[in-house]
């Protein structure tokens, strides 16, 4: 049987179709490549060109590979923009899953893995906070994602598809063997933009807003290796092919790191002391998010191997240095 990973060009899902094939599975990719690069997908894998919402293409899919499991990246996940376009965020990671998951019911497929965010929780009463906690999103991303997570949540008591909601903390570094990592011009993931201005990519970095009620003025959040994400997905994968019941899990290490924290350590790793500015804050971000992950390890049997910043950073350099050589 298959395994389908939508948006597996892009940043998370490259890394997780690796991981797919380390273990032996079979994978297609569908992605419409709009952030996504078609090298960045393991050799031997096939990629499909189109979109989440276009059902009579999934449903093709599904019954030519033999479609057992999907494992569901595709969206868009960038929160100011969803704020400014909240109509675009709503149809493609709302709309487009809606009919993503329309195409696994009828199609029989048995699994269904998806990648949510910890946008959904807003901005925490408390931290770490717990998948039993309020969610209540401050952005159009964050309400798309948990639309979606509800969908999902009344298609599996409805027709039986079991599935694993994983809401992601902030991911960061990339592949240890470089095969893979964020590539999107543009990025507006801080570590990703912290680095390429160590290298010279960009003049300048902003840090936004430095009022906020933590210690040192600046957002805190839970960042957490791609790799050990992956790995998250693969004990997901196992956990529902073993009969678990359906289930929301956190994925994130239970500490935080402030903006100012994240940027004096890739100042310390690149050996670059870079310009950095301040500006307003941005609609849309919580002022602190930490993860208890307590379930993700109890129900999915989830051991991180990278809880470890400076590793990370030093990931994401090594990453951005390689891609510079590939875009000469």
């Amino acid at each position: 049987m298959t395994v389908l990973v939508t948006g597996g060009a892009g940043y998370i899902g490259s890394h997780m179709v690796y991981a797919l094939v380390a273990a032996g599975e079979r994978v297609v990719v569908l992605d419409n490549l709009s952030t996504g690069f078609d090298w960045a997908i393991a050799e031997g894998v096939p990629l499909v060109l189109g979109e989440t919402g276009d059902q009579a293409l999934v449903s093709e899919l599904i019954r030519q590979h033999g479609v057992e499991s999907i494992i569901h990246f595709a969206a868009s996940i960038v929160v100011p923009d969803s704020v400014a376009d909240p109509l675009g965020y709503y149809k493609n990671n709302t709309v487009n899953s809606r009919a993503l998951i329309e195409s696994a019911v009828k199609g029989g497929v048995k699994h269904f893995i998806f990648s949510s965010t910890a946008a959904v929780y807003g901005n925490p009463a408390r931290v770490p906070v717990t998948e039993d906690d309020l969610t209540a999103p401050m952005s159009p991303y964050g309400s798309s994602k948990l639309m979606t997570e509800i969908m999902l949540r009344d298609a599996g008591f409805a027709h039986g598809l079991g599935h694993v909601i994983l809401r992601y903390f902030n991911v960061a570094g990339a592949d240890p063997e470089l095969r893979t990592g964020q590539s999107t011009k543009g990025a507006t993931h801080l570590i990703k933009v912290a680095v390429e201005t160590a290298l010279g990519r960009r003049e300048k970095m902003d840090v936004f807003g430095t009022d906020y009620p933590t210690p040192d003025g600046t957002c805190v959040r839970d960042y957490i290796h791609v790799s050990d994400l992956a790995q998250a997905h693969l004990d997901a994968l196992r956990y529902l092919r073993g009969g678990g019941a359906s289930v929301t899990a956190n994925c994130g290490y239970g500490r935080g790191y402030s903006v100012r924290e994240v940027i004096d350590t890739v100042k310390r790793v690149s050996g670059v002391d870079f310009r950095v500015d301040t500006s307003g804050p941005r609609a849309g971000d919580p002022a602190q998010i930490i993860a208890s992950s307590e379930r993700a390890r109890a129900v999915l049997g989830w051991r991180p191997q990278r809880d470890d910043l400076t590793a990370i950073v030093g990931h994401a350099l090594a990453w951005e240095r390689k891609l510079m050589t590939r875009n000469r």
